[in-house]
């Protein structure tokens, strides 16, 4: 039986069939006869079972960037995982002294000017500590910088920065770190299953035609990177695509009418959808990843947390991760 919100995505791309004619109708069109194989990764994440931690996890997570959605996500998720949540963040936005409330926790904000002092203190109080960074792009490098001045181990969720500056100042320092723009292991599982195929099966859909179009909450300005990354992958596989094609969608009204997203996850969403169809459309693939709220990445990032505490404990020889190395090390709920 189809869930609720697949039935619902299914409606409104009927209805969206009504209204529009791609280039290439592919997305939401009568279907010709044909081979048509469908792979969909649907997370309804208002039912997602609890990280199981071991017993050895019981260490404190400072979450830099609790004010914002993402970052309290993250917060509650350290709660309901069993761990300690440090009661200190930093924000550049609110009034430095104010509290917010994360479970049974009272979390200080600090300003971001205060951050090194901060941190060095909580360092000193909390041993093991472990920084989740989900604050800005224009943070993302000089947050870095201070985590591997203090040699502080951190998880970096956050996107955008200089990614290769990032790199390069773990690198030259002795700090271990999970960098990934990309927490939701099921996605990031997804991201790897295409590379994997990419690399293997070079030119396998060689002349198909894609099409791709995403949705994502109207804050996030940029097109999807996950988006890009599959779309790196179609190409090694012999599709010709730029990835300003990309239909990207922020309105609530066409998200709503059109691609189906539910109602209440408007302000927090991530739906892609991948077509391809042989030149003489007697054959389709369709991929589809939907996903609602930000549960997912947040129990992706405390499993990363986890991970990262295991290798500076083992005090293993790599100091800088990712989420495919974190899905490979297994041990999650």
């Amino acid at each position: 039986m189809l869930s609720s919100l697949q039935q619902h995505a299914i409606a409104a791309s009927r209805h969206y069939q009504v209204y529009t004619r791609p280039e290439k109708p592919c997305l939401y069109r009568k279907r010709r006869p044909g081979i048509v194989v469908r792979a969909v990764a649907t997370e309804n994440l208002e039912k997602s079972s609890k990280i199981v931690t071991s017993s050895t996890a019981s260490f404190p997570i400072l979450v830099n960037g609790c004010t914002g959605n993402m970052g309290r996500s993250v917060a509650e998720s350290i709660i309901s995982a069993g761990l300690t949540l440090v009661p200190v963040s930093f924000s550049g936005r609110e009034k430095p002294g104010g509290k917010i409330k994360v479970g049974n926790v009272d979390v200080t904000i600090h300003g971001s000017e205060e951050k090194e002092t901060v941190l060095s203190s909580v360092i000193n109080q909390f041993t093991e500590l472990i920084v989740v960074d989900y604050t800005v792009p224009d943070a993302v490098n000089a947050n870095a910088e201070i985590y591997c001045k203090l040699g502080v181990p951190f998880v970096m969720g956050t996107t955008g920065g200089d990614r290769e500056m990032l790199y390069e100042t773990v690198k030259s320092s002795d700090v271990y770190a999970v960098i990934s723009p990309q927490m939701g292991k099921p996605v990031v599982a997804f991201l790897a299953a295409m590379d994997i195929m990419a690399e293997q099966f070079p030119g396998a859909f060689s002349n198909y035609h894609l099409e791709v179009m995403e949705s994502h909450q109207a804050s996030k300005l940029d097109t999807s990177g996950t988006a890009k990354a599959v779309v790196s992958s179609f190409r090694k596989l012999g599709v010709s695509y730029d990835v300003r094609r990309i239909r990207k969608y922020r309105d609530p009204m066409k998200q709503l009418q059109m691609i189906g997203v539910p109602e209440e996850h408007l302000g927090s969403h991530a739906f892609h959808f991948y077509c391809l169809t042989s030149p003489d459309d007697s054959v389709s693939f369709e991929f589809q990843h939907n996903v609602c709220g930000h549960k997912m990445y947040a129990e992706g990032t405390v499993d990363a947390a986890i991970f990262l505490h295991k290798k500076v404990q083992d005090k293993a020889d790599q100091k800088l991760y990712d989420m495919i190395d974190v899905l490979r090390e297994g041990n999650m709920r």
